[in-house]
């Protein structure tokens, strides 16, 4: 093949392009660090690079941004149960310290201001919030776990309860002793006070969650009090089915849940001013106390409820539960909001919180209208409870639960132990103060004042109150020790879970650390080139280049007329 100059000269000018290029390439990834800038320069290259990208992107999200607000929700979590461990713990010792003798009225009156004080501080620990969102709340992280201020709003409740919600009470009937004073001491009913007027009684009862119920008539006349219900046509109903519920008292079947539950609307007794008594002295009474939040039962009732049982041979029914319905409208600072435990039904509010009808407008004493109604927790009445949990995303295919529900460490127990015990002392303080007057009114009179028999039966009747009061302060005491041990083993359940989890979450952060490193080690590898292989092959690249310039230049400048 014959060679002349000018396939020489285009040769030449066609590996300098190549070289230039070349370099170019190499220009580029020296100052994007990168392989390629184009799909298409490397397809393989390319497809790797998006799924590593996204892996990246991925783990990310997770290790900086999921994982450390999950670890935030848990250390708020576990900062409010250790606060709640430590209230209840001093809640115990307060009834140690109760049990301790002797246990004078000083030491009566310091306890009294420490459990108030306590009572006021173990349910506000429940209104902890992350981020502004309540972490004890569920689902409903926008509403605290308390009322933050004293409302009206009527709320229907349905308490899901067992034979073990059952309990005994002691309750001291002192009549008018507390009533006496300088001015009516020898006055009827006062004069006619002796000790046989009073009177200690153990009676059975379910305390529910509040005190303070609706109580009172409806807009028909009709008494309000609570709906207990029962499985239908369990063994459970069978056994309530008689004389103490039936009669007189209306039956209603509701098969609007599964299972069905039969209704048995309470018939109140009218119980005058002691509940306690007219329950302990019919064994066939059931007696609502709505100012105490109180189911009284005679021994009758109690053996019935008692006698409930689940069967075995159902699994998804709970044949011995006992349900009770009742109304509340008065919440005071403080209260547990319904809808974080129980299946309610409340009058609807609006951002300000007023009670509202429905059609939006706001209902005042002075108006008639209807209120609008909100249910919560249907769910909880059926088969199928649906509890309210959150789970963070912190891997992949991995949650982790961040949140303690409220009914798991908030129990209404709590706050009702504290306030039979407070009750129980205060009475103490209230018959030693009565002692002391009657005393003192005893030592100013005349030896042969005929008053001093009537101040002395007084006397004795206050100091036989007295010392019922005190048997019964000792009861709850004890009673209280136990009681704020199984809560305290309730909280301390709570914070092993959270401490678990949190656990959990550092394996699941050190492991998602570790596949960050993993993936953007890979895709470094991928996608970035290696600065000092590059930087020699671009210096060879331009003494190339330069070579192929000098040579082309001398073969470019000969021609035929310089042989000619």
């Amino acid at each position: 093949m014959r060679i002349t100059n000018k396939i020489m000269q285009r040769n030449n000018l066609s590996n300098i392009n190549t070289n230039k290029m070349y370099q170019n390439k190499l220009s580029t990834q020296m100052s994007t660090q990168k392989k390629i800038n184009r799909p298409s320069e490397d397809p393989v290259v390319a497809i790797r690079s998006l799924r590593l990208r996204s892996n990246v992107t991925e783990i990310t999200q997770y290790y900086s941004k999921n994982i450390p607000d999950a670890e935030s929700w848990l250390k708020v979590t576990e900062d409010a149960l250790s606060k709640l461990s430590d209230v209840i713990s001093n809640m115990a010792a307060q009834c140690t310290r109760g049990t301790n003798k002797p246990f004078t009225t000083t030491d009566r009156g310091t306890v009294l201001e420490q459990l108030k004080l306590l009572a006021d501080e173990v349910y506000a620990t429940g209104d902890a919030d992350f981020a502004g969102r309540y972490v004890f709340t569920g689902h409903r992280t926008d509403t605290p776990l308390s009322f933050l201020s004293e409302q009206e709003r009527k709320y229907t409740i349905t308490e899901q309860l067992d034979k073990n919600a059952l309990d005994s009470f002691t309750s001291v009937n002192t009549g008018n002793v507390l009533d006496i004073n300088s001015e009516n001491y020898d006055d009827v009913p006062q004069k006619d006070i002796t000790e046989d007027d009073i009177k200690s009684v153990d009676v059975h009862r379910i305390r529910l969650a509040y005190n303070d119920c609706v109580n009172g008539k409806d807009a028909s006349g009709k008494d309000i009090v609570p709906v207990i219900s029962f499985v239908t046509g369990a063994n459970t109903d069978g056994t309530i089915n008689t004389k103490v519920w039936a009669d007189g008292n209306p039956k209603t079947t509701d098969n609007s849940v599964t299972p069905p539950f039969t209704k048995y609307q309470i018939k109140q007794v009218n119980y005058a001013d002691d509940p306690y008594s007219a329950a302990a002295g019919d064994a066939d009474a059931v007696i609502y106390v709505p100012e105490t939040g109180e189911l009284l039962f005679g021994d009758n009732a109690y053996k019935a409820l008692m006698a409930t049982k689940d069967s075995e041979a159902t699994s998804n029914v709970n044949e011995g539960e006992i349900r009770i319905t009742y109304e509340k409208s008065h919440w005071q600072k403080g209260d547990l909001r319904p809808e974080h435990y129980f299946a309610c039904e409340a009058d609807k509010v609006d951002e300000a919180g007023n009670v509202i009808d429905t059609n939006g407008n706001v209902i005042t004493d002075s108006t008639k209208q209807t209120a609008a109604r909100i249910n919560y927790n249907d769910t909880y009445l059926t088969t199928d409870k649906e509890r309210q949990v959150i789970e963070y995303d912190v891997g992949y295919n991995q949650t982790i639960r961040i949140n303690s529900r409220a009914d798991e460490c908030f129990n209404h127990g709590i706050g009702r132990e504290v306030d039979d015990i407070i009750n129980a002392m205060q009475n103490v303080l209230e018959l030693e103060e009565a002692q002391a007057d009657i005393k003192a009114i005893k030592d100013k009179l005349d030896d042969g004042d005929p008053n001093h028999a009537i101040l002395q039966k007084q006397l004795d009747a206050v100091e036989k109150a007295l010392t019922y009061a005190k048997e019964k302060e000792q009861k709850m005491f004890e009673g209280g020790i136990s009681a704020f041990q199984k809560y305290l083993d309730e909280a301390n359940v709570c914070v092993t879970a959270c401490g678990s989890r949190g656990s959990k979450l550092d394996l699941i952060k050190n492991r998602s650390q570790n596949q960050k490193t993993t993936y953007e080690t890979l895709k470094s590898e991928n996608e970035d080139v290696d600065i000092t292989e590059v930087a020699i092959q671009l210096t060879s690249a331009e003494l190339t280049y330069d070579a192929a310039l000098m040579a082309a230049g001398k073969v470019m400048k000969t021609t035929l007329l310089d042989f000619i």
